[in-house]
């Protein structure tokens, strides 16, 4: 897994072999080991004596050039919104009250077991934490105002996130105090939180993740709004929006401060719409006009959108949810997408994605048939493991919704 180095860009410098120029001798000069002189009497039709009997030495040979240093990679996998129903963590209650395991009386390993190995060998694994930290002595609150178990943090930080975007509708659900905790739980347990910000210091300060093969990934976070609650009074800096300008000049510090990759995470659209609004639309355009922005990537609508490519970026505007227990009469809203990009070095030093991948995921809701369980639809289907009509039926949903646009060259379903 990634090691992660937030707040800091490492400078790495590729020296070349130098190669050493062979001297060869001048054609007029005298080799070594050889006389060459002038005849010996006044002779102007003799020939110059040369001695041929002593070999000229072998030239040492060239010194060995260095290859070249293979070009550095790095992945990036990232999913959808981690939406804490109070179902959600009842479920996780159940799995603690049978395995023993988790913390604080929850155990969320078992609910994501399936998508744990994808999270683990990303080189950057991302998530999104849509909603806050319940504050310490307060109560859990589920949907519309939340507060989810502080549990779930480390629970973050085992699953191998190294960051998470929190910059979302709901970011101030538990006003000032509950973001700047949900920061604090995040960043305790070695999670970078993007996106929401304790003091005018760190929102000046891009947050970076560094690799275990030294490649920097910038990571920049905005929301469209926050459900019509007004930002933190005097602390206007502590959630980043999505208006252009302030992300393409968090991606652009990013840049200077050593980034290689920078992503941009953006928070909005229409909820259950699975093509991206107008504002979605036009927002990605000219993010993706810019040298800045390598990849970016959507949450909020809670059903898959589309993955495109716009300006030559790739975009991936949904990723729907990666667990929820929304209403039964919407089943896409128990659908998602968890996305993989790999990046590779040009020879100029930049990075340009050479693998673009989604994996629909699913889950079923609380108690039918047991506790909540987040299955990789393509791996059962192969296996012949669950529902098997009820997992065609989410590979077709979401394959639909991913092609929205049109069908994206260069893109593989896992």
């Amino acid at each position: 897994m990634a090691a992660l180095a937030v707040l800091a860009a490492l400078v790495l410098t590729s020296i070349d072999a130098l190669i050493p120029a062979l001297h060869t001798a001048d054609p007029g000069a005298v080799a070594a080991g050889t006389t060459e002189g002038t005849p010996v009497a006044p002779e102007p039709r003799s020939p110059v004596a040369v001695r041929t009997s002593e070999p000229a030495p072998t030239p040492a040979p060239a010194p060995a050039v260095e290859p070249p240093s293979p070009p550095r990679r790095a992945s990036i996998v990232m999913a959808g919104d981690l939406l804490w129903h109070n179902t959600v963590w009842q479920s996780a209650a159940d799995d603690h009250a049978v395995t023993g395991d988790g913390r604080d009386g929850f155990d969320f390993d078992p609910m994501f077991a399936a998508v744990k190995p994808l999270v683990r060998l990303a080189d950057v694994a991302l998530c999104h934490e849509e909603v806050p930290f319940a504050l310490p002595g307060e109560p859990l609150q589920s949907y519309p105002v939340f507060a989810a178990p502080p549990a779930v943090a480390p629970w973050i930080a085992n699953m191998g996130f190294d960051g998470c975007t929190t910059a979302s509708n709901h970011s101030v659900d538990q006003g000032w105090e509950g973001l700047a905790h949900t920061a604090d739980l995040l960043s305790d347990n070695g999670v970078a939180p993007i996106g929401t910000f304790t003091s005018k210091r760190e929102r000046r300060r891009p947050v970076i993740l560094t690799t275990d093969g030294g490649v920097r990934v910038g990571v920049v976070a905005g929301t469209y709004g926050l459900n019509g609650l007004p930002l933190p009074q005097g602390r206007p800096w502590s959630v980043s929006l999505w208006d252009a300008d302030n992300l393409l000049r968090q991606a652009r510090r990013a840049r200077e401060a050593g980034a290689d990759i920078v992503v941009v995470h953006l928070h909005g659209g229409n909820e259950y719409d699975h093509l991206p609004s107008a504002d979605q639309v036009a927002l990605v355009d000219t993010l993706t006009r810019s040298d800045d922005v390598d990849l970016v990537l959507g949450e909020h609508a809670h059903v898959v959108q589309p993955i495109t490519r716009v300006n030559g970026t790739w975009v991936v505007y949904g990723m729907g949810n990666l667990v929820a227990q929304q209403e039964t009469t919407r089943p896409d809203t128990y659908e998602g997408i968890a996305v993989r990009f790999a990046f590779r070095e040009r020879a100029d030093g930049t990075f340009g994605v050479h693998e673009a991948a989604y994996v629909p995921l699913t889950w079923n809701v609380y108690g039918a048939p047991g506790p909540i369980r987040v299955r990789r639809v393509v791996a059962d289907l192969e296996k012949g493991v669950g529902d098997r009509a009820r997992l065609l039926d989410v590979r077709a949903s979401v394959r639909e919704a991913v092609n929205g646009l049109g069908r994206t060259p260069g893109l593989r379903e896992r």
